[in-house]
């Protein structure tokens, strides 16, 4: 049975259900990983004209979101107005208890009230589709569509796992009427496939899986038509005051094609992929900009769109390791941007505005303030009052998460999810779960807070439950580090380095021990090991900038040997591109150059690699080892091709 407009009793009587404001209606549509900077440049080229109508004709700003970027954590600060300490969701995957399994993260692991909860308990109608972390899907004054609605084909797919339909939908009784708007991978037609891949009929034809990049695309496309067609319907036949939707395809293709975009210079398996992928992720945006027209339409006088998303995206450009595209999943934090869109647009808001630097935490307040409703003063965030014309609404509630139990928290059940659904949950394992790298995430957010008593604590336990993490143990060690407690600090950082001599946080860790301790020298070498290991360390590369002047290594003396570096450095931007042959010909040079730089051989075994020549790899290793026998990159690598730990 659906609920009719309602107000919770007690301390949310006065609050909650008081209309400080005229209330509006609102949809939000959050647009995963969403580019700021890419959508300015299509939209300059006219491939957005709706986005150019929300920039035009109402307020907009770039969002900053919150590290780490990982979806489940910014979705859930953006609906809940609370950071990721408080909220306590940490990562995408729980683990379940009695079977292994790994599954989405679910709306029991929240610790406080979302915005669909707020909404409710306020008398507000809010229909929710597709928002992470919302299965089980709650009890709320209209409908939850969950996030596994369409995870959940998933297996039916074949890709394995529980198909057990319990908690998908509320009320379950819509899921009948919700059934016909699912669109399954299969169900594409050629031509809605047409605008963004260009392949044969025989590749969409092939059986899914998960892993392979057209069945992965194809799920993303399938999952965003479902629930953009659940979105309309339940806008249409509810006419909720909130509905808030979710679209993830934005993000899943940059992940998958990202680096492609408008890339120049490709040859061979790069090349190959352009061919066929290389227009995805323009097609992606430019059906970005057709749900917000769509939204657009949607509106009526009373109603307010916030098109937003919760991080960007760095596009064309080619990882470091090259391998890494070839099973076309980059999905790495390292790729996104902190900074995400947000446009106003619609009733109660100001055309032509600038946001005066939004952030997560300011859309919820938002929301509710246009709804009619004081957020709460726990709530951190701000009304994006320099945007809209509603009058001043005080914070007289302390928090709305007084007097209810709240999901996530120890014991007991959720009462706004059905009992019945609880029991079957908790029999199959699910609401016992836990998200081990979720909790490692929740203690990086203390110790970027500069919580570091709170983040040592937290990883201390954590190394307890894995004394074999390295990782773990640099984390602590680090926040042991911040703490003044330095001789602990380098205690655990041997011990994680002893684990994982790759480890390039446990080496740049003793970098700013040393550093705090005036050993400049020392620093300087630990910093280096880090960037020996990794490359790419920023953290490490901006000490050694700090220290030294250079983000590496000192130059070389010898013009030879400067050479030699540079077409080196050629060679891995020739092998970033595919362009395996030339990289090759650019290292035969370097080494004729410099025989004896141990670097020029680690890029040769890296392209033998990539051509698939394990043998001639292995050998180039070998030569590194022999001029670098206690490079620990070197001895891993050749281990990993079947090899020595060391030379011949």
């Amino acid at each position: 049975m659906r609920l009719a407009g309602w107000c919770a009793v007690g301390a949310l009587l006065l609050a909650g259900c008081q209309r400080s404001a005229p209330p509006g209606r609102v949809i939000v549509l959050g647009l995963d990983g969403l580019d700021p900077a890419t959508v300015d440049l299509l939209m300059a080229e006219g491939q957005m004209p709706n986005f150019a109508t929300l920039r035009t004709e109402g307020a907009y700003g770039r969002l900053l979101s919150s590290k780490p970027l990982l979806s489940p954590i910014i979705w859930t600060t953006i609906a809940t107005g609370k950071p990721p300490d408080q909220h306590k969701i940490g990562h995408f995957v729980a683990v379940n208890d009695k079977t292994g399994t790994q599954l989405p993260v679910t709306s029991q692991m929240r610790a406080v009230k979302a915005l669909w909860n707020i909404l409710s308990d306020a008398g507000r109608s809010v229909d929710v589709v597709g928002w992470w972390a919302t299965w089980p899907a709650e009890t709320v004054n209209g409908a939850v569509v969950s996030d596994h609605t369409c995870y959940h084909f998933l297996f039916e797919e074949g890709a394995g796992g529980d198909t057990d339909a319990t908690g998908m939908v509320f009320p379950p009784a819509l899921e009948p009427t919700l059934r016909p708007l699912i669109r399954r991978p299969a169900d594409l037609r050629p031509d809605e496939v047409a605008p963004f891949v260009q392949v044969g009929a025989a590749e969409l034809d092939r059986p899914f899986h998960f892993d392979d990049e057209l069945s992965h695309f194809k799920w993303a496309l399938a999952t965003a038509e479902s629930y953009r067609a659940i979105a309309k319907h339940l806008w249409q036949s509810d006419r909720p005051d909130v509905l808030m939707t979710y679209i993830e395809a934005t993000d899943s293709v940059a992940h998958l094609f990202g680096h492609l975009f408008r890339a120049q210079g490709l040859a061979g398996e790069l090349a190959a992929q352009q061919q066929r992928y290389g227009h995805a992720v323009e097609s992606m945006y430019r059906y970005a900009d057709r749900l917000v027209g769509e939204a657009i339409a949607m509106m009526d006088d009373r109603t307010t769109l916030i098109v937003l998303s919760d991080h960007g995206f760095e596009l064309g450009a080619l990882p470091d390791d090259p391998s890494k595209t070839r099973d076309m999943r980059r999905v790495s934090e390292r790729f996104h941007r902190i900074e995400g869109i947000l446009y106003l647009y619609g009733n109660q808001v100001k055309a032509r505005r600038r946001l005066d630097q939004p952030t997560l935490l300011d859309v919820a307040p938002t929301v509710l303030a246009l709804t009619g409703i004081a957020p709460a003063r726990d709530m951190p965030g701000r009304v994006l009052s320099e945007a809209l014309d509603l009058p001043s609404m005080p914070r007289q509630l302390a928090s709305f998460e007084a007097g209810a139990r709240v999901a996530g928290a120890a014991g007991g059940g959720d009462p706004s999810v059905d009992p019945a659904i609880l029991e079957r949950l908790r029999a199959l394992g699910y609401l016992d779960a836990q998200s081990p790298k979720g909790d490692r995430n929740l203690a990086a957010v203390l110790f970027q807070q500069g919580q570091f008593a709170a983040a040592a604590d937290a990883y201390e336990r954590l190394s307890a439950q894995h004394p074999d993490d390295a990782a773990l143990r640099a984390s602590w060690a680090g926040a042991l580090g911040a703490l003044g407690r330095y001789d602990e600090s380098l205690a655990q950082l041997e011990r994680a380095i002893a684990q994982e001599p790759l480890n390039p946080e446990a080496h740049h860790n003793r970098g700013v021990i040393f550093e705090k301790q005036g050993k400049r020298d020392a620093a300087v070498a630990a910093y280096r090991s880090a960037l020996r290991y990794n490359p790419q360390y920023a953290p490490s590369q901006q000490a050694l900038v700090r220290l030294t002047g250079t983000a590496g290594n000192a130059a070389p003396q010898d013009p030879r040997e400067q050479e030699a570096l540079a077409l080196a450095e050629d060679a891995s931007q020739a092998a970033r591109r595919g362009d395996y042959a030339g990289a090759m010909r650019s290292l035969d040079s370097a080494e004729q150059l410099a025989p004896r730089s141990a670097v020029i051989y680690q890029y040769r075994a890296n392209v033998a690699f990539l051509m698939g020549d394990r043998e001639r790899a292995k050998a180039a290793l070998r030569q590194a080892l022999a001029i670098e026998p206690d490079n620990a990159l070197f001895q891993s690598n050749l281990q990993r091709l079947g090899g020595t730990e060391t030379k011949d």
